[in-house]
């Protein structure tokens, strides 16, 4: 094999290789999508909004969801996103104070209640109140709770409990789950008898029936706090923030239990 040929086979064969590895390298080919870290509360609403947004954005977004700790520790990692949607301001602050949002794109989108929650064959009752019998409601059976360290969720979720005296009675039986879907679902399997979570997430899963909802005056306002990415490149992002705080959008959010923040647009 003459000298030329070899290394015409060489370089496609390099060629090939390099190709395949380019493709592998994730970012490196240019993103072609929005891709958005979102609270796991929010994605029946969400969902639902991304699809009626496609056509301003010019393509539906990648949605990453999962508790919001997990997310913004993610984003500070290095993780491909645009935008990020929190369950709370506390973890927008997080990523905020070390630089890795766009101020200037910040809005306080959403509002939210959390309530108390049964499998939907319960006969549990009860009236949320000071000094409720909470522990007696539950018997036997387990709290669903979101980490009550970390997760929004169940942070609001202990901050009621506690003003309302009944923490110190229940604290032991709390069975915490890594996001508010997972102790949602904890509940409409029937594996713990109670548990406290969004009155979206409720909503959202036939499953369960909804015994009481806490006062707001118990916990911290819910919000749900969104904005661009320090390291967001995509050209479309803005579009999506824009249609995040549409009428449209704010339909969508409205139907699936949220109260919408922001002004819409």
């Amino acid at each position: 094999m003459t000298c030329r040929r070899l290394g015409i086979r060489l370089a496609a064969a390099l060629g090939g290789v390099a190709a395949m590895l380019f493709a592998a390298i994730p970012g490196a080919v240019a993103q072609e999508k929005v891709a958005v870290f979102a609270a796991a509360s929010l994605k029946n609403a969400l969902d639902a909004v991304n699809k009626a947004c496609e056509a301003d954005v010019g393509e539906a977004a990648t949605i990453s969801y999962a508790a919001s700790p997990a997310l913004a520790k993610q984003i500070e990692a290095g993780a491909p996103a645009d935008v990020f949607i929190s369950a709370d301001l506390d973890w927008m602050k997080y990523l905020s104070d070390k630089k890795l949002t766009k101020p200037d794109t910040e809005v306080k989108l959403l509002g939210n209640e959390i309530v108390l929650v049964a499998p939907k064959d319960s006969k549990a009752e009860t009236k949320i109140e000071k000094g409720f019998d909470l522990a007696k409601l539950l018997g036997d059976g387990q709290l669903a709770m979101a980490d009550v360290k970390a997760v929004p969720a169940g942070k609001y979720g202990k901050a009621a409990l506690e003003s309302l005296g009944v923490w110190p009675s229940v604290e032991g039986k709390v069975a915490q789950a890594e996001n508010v879907r997972a102790a949602l679902k904890l509940v409409s399997t029937g594996e713990a008898a109670l548990g406290i979570v969004y009155a979206t997430d409720a909503h959202a899963e036939p499953g369960v029936k909804v015994v009481g909802t806490f006062p707001e005056d118990s916990h911290p306002p819910i919000i749900y706090p969104v904005a661009q990415t320090a390291d967001s490149k995509d050209k479309d992002t803005p579009a999506f923030l824009k249609c995040l705080q549409s009428a449209k959008a704010g339909e969508l959010f409205n139907a699936e239990g949220f109260t919408v923040l922001a002004p819409t647009n």
